[in-house]
């Protein structure tokens, strides 16, 4: 199980990655960086990416409704309904990952992802798995 270094640095591997970062969404704090920023400012960045990563994950638009009306969570699913978020600009996509945490799973990861160079589905399915395995300490 990778720590933020280390999941940082995988991320990297993908094809077209130019960046990323693991983001708490609460205070918009970076608790790691890696590569390029968009903005040039990696701690910007974070606060920037964390309010889209707030605004979406505290919308009851993006919640799953039961038969009730109600909000229905299984067992070990997610305190957020939302898996990920991606944003499209004329260059890149930028992708919040939310992550699971035993604590209160206010953590995503930040992708900053080439339009010309990167593949979003295989970055989409990676930063899935690297965000399960992911161990914060």
């Amino acid at each position: 199980m990778p720590g933020i270094d280390e999941c940082l640095l995988e991320v990297m591997r993908l094809p077209g990655a130019r960046g990323a970062s693991v983001v708490d969404w609460t205070s918009g704090l970076a608790l790691g960086t890696i590569g390029e920023s968009p903005n040039g400012d990696h701690e910007a960045t974070a606060a920037e990416t964390a309010e889209v990563a707030r605004m979406t994950a505290e919308q009851p638009a993006f919640a799953h409704l039961g038969a009730g009306g109600g909000t229905e969570r299984s067992e070990g699913a997610p305190s957020t309904p939302v898996e990920d978020v991606i944003v499209t600009t004329q260059d890149g996509y930028h992708m919040l990952r939310f992550v699971e945490t035993a604590f209160d799973s206010s953590v995503f990861l930040h992708l900053w992802l080439s339009r010309s160079d990167g593949n979003l589905a295989l970055a989409r399915l990676r930063l899935g798995e690297l965000a399960e395995r992911l161990v914060l300490a």
